[in-house]
């Protein structure tokens, strides 16, 4: 292998690799292969989050059509995201040896077959563990993609192109939900999933064509040690272990509210159909301004100022949902996202700055973290509903919310008595 450039692009959660002498430069903008690797990238992103989260819209169906309650149903978005929560941490390791391109195609092609046949799925059990199956491939994607960029894309190039990956995963994530609504208003819930599944396959396929072979990638021996020794380490971080709370903790939210949302809208006084449940999702984008937003409030309020003004937002959106008022919900939605999406970019590139080794290991344990929230709060809302309506669901939220706020203030005071004790030593 020809030796190493020393002015190799690094990022968080990529590995430590080096341009060769003799080999074309990183792709930057301009350049066909910026393009390719931009939209093959972009095309990863939206299927793999279409996937994942392709039921939810769909619960209130799959319940009908299993005759189940909402708790047992949740779990087809749960086992997904449980999965790739304990997944992600692994295949970021794998992915050091064995490759960025190929632990993605790989995960490409499983979780996208997985997809054609989920809506073939012969009761819930088989839907539920398939869908198991389809999230620890999905989680070969995430643990692979930043890397590869780093690796790959020219240093001023870098910010564009991971926007670029994160965009295909927050609009996958929306128009999954979307595009199941809509399809199974016309041909049943089994209907929703294929037409996601053959969407999926349409952007694998285009991911396959155009993603660039990596060239600068170099592999590295497994040292399960090493790894065991880096995310013990910091998981005794006192500060990564509250960033991996905040996070969990969010996501409880989050997917509490928008797992049992199709119910409260399916059921009177608002009878909606599964299109326009569907299209409820559309309030996503408002995440997309309010994460792009985070970097802004932190520099005027502070991480824990930033951290506590999402909280609020959230947890006004939270008591907004409470009225029989499709307007009051939908501003509560709309809000409930936009403080979710602060608190999550905030919290997550908090993670990054604190990780001063094993960065990579630091960002697979918040996602790891994020997932388990997720999964949690989507059966425990779930379950919820379905023993008490939407208030108790909206009870589970605000202890999540204030377990965010409890552990923010503890934040404050142990960085308060830091700084005292810092001053007493000098």
């Amino acid at each position: 292998m020809p030796p190493a450039h020393t002015g190799a692009p690094v990022i968080p959660g990529a590995s430590t690799a080096s341009f060769p002498a003799s080999a074309p430069e990183a792709h930057e903008p301009g350049r066909p292969g910026y393009r390719r690797l931009s939209l093959a990238l972009f095309a990863a992103g939206l299927a793999t989050f279409a996937l994942l989260y392709s039921t939810q819209a769909l619960l209130p169906a799959i319940s009908e059509g299993f005759g189940v309650t909402a708790g047992q149903a949740s779990w087809t978005v749960s086992a997904a995201t449980g999965a790739l929560a304990l997944f992600v941490l692994p295949l970021s390791a794998l992915s050091e040896r064995f490759g960025r391109t190929r632990m993605m195609t790989c995960s490409m092609v499983i979780a996208v077959g997985v997809g054609l046949l989920v809506p073939f799925a012969p009761n819930l059990e088989w839907l539920i563990a398939l869908r198991a199956v389809q999230g620890a491939a999905i989680a070969g994607i995430p643990a692979s993609a930043m890397a590869y960029l780093a690796e790959e894309v020219k240093p001023k190039a870098l910010v564009a192109a991971i926007g670029l990956f994160v965009a295909g995963n927050s609009i996958g994530g929306m128009s999954g939900r979307l595009v199941t609504g809509w399809a199974a208003q016309v041909w049943g819930w089994r209907g929703g999933l294929l037409t996601v599944g053959l969407m999926s396959l349409a952007c694998a396929a285009a991911f396959l064509v155009l993603l660039p072979r990596a060239r600068f990638f170099r592999a590295a021996s497994l040292n399960p040690r090493a790894v065991g020794r880096t995310v013990s380490g910091h998981l005794r971080d006192p500060l990564l272990l509250r960033l991996y709370g905040i996070g969990a903790l969010f996501m409880t939210v989050f997917g509490a509210v928008y797992t049992v949302i199709g119910y409260r809208l399916s059921d009177e006084p608002f009878s909606l159909g599964q299109g326009l449940i569907g299209s409820i999702f559309l309030v996503y984008l408002v995440g997309t301004v309010s994460s792009a937003a985070a970097g802004q409030l932190v520099g005027r309020l502070g991480r824990r100022g930033a951290l506590y003004l999402a909280v609020t937002t959230t947890a006004v959106g939270l008591f907004l949902s409470l009225a029989d008022s499709l307007t009051a919900i939908l501003l509560g939605l709309v809000l409930i996202t936009a403080g979710f999406f602060a608190g999550h970019a905030v919290a997550s590139a908090a993670v990054s700055r604190t990780a001063k080794t094993g960065r990579a290991q630091a960002s697979a344990l918040y996602q790891s973290a994020y997932y388990v929230g997720s999964s949690a709060g989507g059966t425990l809302g779930a379950l919820a509903y379905h023993s008490a309506g939407w208030a108790a669901t909206v009870t589970l939220a605000l202890l999540a919310v204030a377990g965010v706020v409890t552990i923010t203030l503890y934040g404050s005071h142990a960085a308060r008595t830091a700084r005292i004790a810092a001053l007493a030593a000098r």
